[in-house]
């Protein structure tokens, strides 16, 4: 089999030559010629004339696995959990389990906790040089929850597993007592009611610290937007934090939060957890209720958890996962478990690895990727080597669905303010306009059919392992400011394997695989059947335990003396 995945090959646009490719593409004298070269460049037009018997699947359709049961799930031990502290090797961040063993034990208190964070935001993330994570913070609200927290902790009855612990949310998702803009400037939504993960966060306790950053509409991988600062990275200040979920990486890179609530439609979390040297979760599709979540692209899209450590990201998902009346599609799901949990030995435990794809990355990150799958083999685990057909496709697939989605998402906030929107949004939304009727349904033949390649190389495979982007935190360049860029090279290279747990549902992990020359971290994606999260955990942890992790050049620690 031909590894057929392209590498995108179209010049670097910033300034006025973006304004201008915006303007052309906008224009109807001009919009439907130069729409129909970029589709024939992005391959959209080779997806249009394609042969494809398959019947369209317009959402992942994912099998329900009939050994499991609501009454044989094993139950997941929350509180044994939230008490089960796992230090990694090397710079340790402040966990969620540091947090609640510091209240319990008297060093410190929620109150405290709440005046260093807003200590520190005040001095890393207004100003010149800011860090650029929040969109949306409230004094009142957060120190009035901190304070219900301490009482609580001195009655010695906390509310549930994160009491009191520093939580951020995506600006896409709606959290009442704060504004839901998705990255815009004009968009400012004031919600009624928590979104459902953002809720079931809270009823554990958590200190929702404010609404963070997000690359605008969350229809590109940088992180850059125009109206509210483009977040550096932390571990490499002037270079970008990946995206969409830009400012939920940095707010958890920074050290302001253990836990932040993210959306993935095409890597939005993999791709920022990797490039900020944290943890990341994309479940199966709809095992984590969408509801609250601002509806950009509903069959590709993903509400989930970003963490400081694997048990962070196992601690917010075994709380945010699980059916949801508000959302229907999260009705039918098995029972979610943490099973195998902290267990090391790999025995019986088979990794795919699809060479070709695999080493389409940089050097450096191929040998990170390399001494995971050493790592794994030494625990016990089978290496296999296996062929995933059609991939090229399936990222037109993928690309041609979000793209669609978020246009007709934004059809009518478009019409009305077009001219608002970032140069590389508005150029986004103009393609998705220009995609036809018949190119959808093309894309989700092909959603039918990787699937099902998908399913067969499961049946060999328990994870297939590859890196979580092709590079390293590209740097922010002085001329994308103000009007951003359009880069489809880095763009391709960023989202290179991350996009087809998207297009099928399959859920994926990114976990920090080590460093690259420049000091820049490396995300190790782990991809898995569907509903199997619990395997992914197991194995990022194992991952975990075994790649010392760095500190970042941006730090605080909200728990220093506690």
């Amino acid at each position: 089999m031909t590894y057929d995945l392209k590498t995108a090959n179209a010049p670097r646009m910033t300034g006025l030559a973006l304004e201008a490719a915006a303007l052309a593409l906008e224009n109807p004298a001009t919009g439907h010629l130069l729409g129909q070269k970029l589709l024939k460049d992005l391959g959209i037009l080779e997806l249009r004339y394609s042969l494809l018997p398959e019947a369209p699947s317009v959402a992942p359709t994912l099998p329900r696995p009939a050994s499991f049961s609501a009454a044989a799930a094993p139950p997941v031990d929350l509180e044994g959990l939230a008490r089960s502290a796992r230090k990694t090797p090397g710079f340790a961040f402040e966990s969620a389990v540091d947090f609640v063993a510091a209240y319990r034990e008297g060093r410190t208190d929620p109150v405290e906790v709440a005046e260093r964070f807003l200590a520190a935001a005040l001095r890393l993330d207004t100003g010149e040089r800011a860090l650029r994570v929040f969109i949306e913070r409230n004094t009142d609200r957060l120190l009035a929850a901190a304070r219900e927290s301490r009482e609580r902790y001195r009655k010695g009855a906390p509310l549930g597993p994160l009491d009191g612990v520093p939580v951020s949310v995506k600006d896409e998702l709606d959290a009442e007592g704060y504004c839901t803009t998705v990255g815009t400037r004009f968009l400012k939504l004031r919600p009624t009611e928590d979104a459902t993960t953002v809720r079931r966060l809270r009823e554990a306790g958590a200190l929702i610290l404010g609404k963070v950053n997000m690359h605008e509409i969350g229809i590109d991988t940088s992180g850059f937007n125009a109206h509210h600062g483009t977040p550096t990275n932390p571990y490499a200040p002037g270079h970008y934090t990946g995206g969409s979920s830009s400012g939920s990486a940095a707010s958890v890179a920074a050290g302001f939060c253990p836990i932040s609530i993210g959306a993935d439609g095409g890597g939005s979390i993999r791709i920022p957890a990797a490039l900020c040297g944290i943890v990341g979760l994309k479940a199966t599709w709809s095992r984590i209720s969408e509801h609250g979540a601002y509806p950009l692209c509903a069959s590709v899209g993903h509400v989930g958890p970003l963490g400081a450590t694997v048990r962070d990201v196992a601690l917010a998902y075994a709380l945010m996962a699980g059916p949801d009346a508000k959302d229907p599609n999260s009705l039918h799901q098995p029972p979610h478990h943490l099973d195998g949990l902290g267990r090391e030995d790999l025995e019986g435990v088979r990794i795919g690895v699809y060479r070709p794809w695999f080493e389409h990355a940089t050097p450096e990150i191929v040998r990170a990727a390399e001494g995971a799958i050493e790592l794994f083999r030494s625990r016990g685990a089978r290496i296999v080597e296996v062929e995933i057909p059609e991939l090229e496709r399936a990222r037109v697939a993928q690309g041609v669905t979000i793209l669609c989605e978020m246009a007709s998402g934004m059809a009518r906030l478009d019409a009305e303010h077009r001219k608002s929107f970032g140069l590389g949004v508005r150029i986004n939304l103009a393609m998705g306009r220009a995609i036809a009727g018949i190119d959808y349904v093309q894309a989700q033949k092909v959603r039918t059919r990787f699937s099902e390649h998908l399913a067969r190389v499961f049946q060999a495979v328990d994870v297939i392992v590859t890196p979580t982007t092709a590079l390293t935190a590209p740097r922010i360049a002085d001329d994308v400011f103000p009007r951003g860029e359009s880069n489809l090279e880095v763009t391709s290279g960023l989202m290179r394997f991350v996009y087809p747990a998207n297009l099928t549902g399959n859920p994926a992990l990114s976990v920090p695989g080590g460093y690259g020359a420049s000091g820049h971290p490396i995300g190790i994606q782990l991809l898995g059947r569907p509903w199997e999260e619990h395997l992914l955990l197991r194995l990022g942890e194992v991952l975990e335990q075994n790649v010392p992790r760095r500190a970042p050049s941006i730090h605080v620690r909200l728990l220093e003396g506690a």
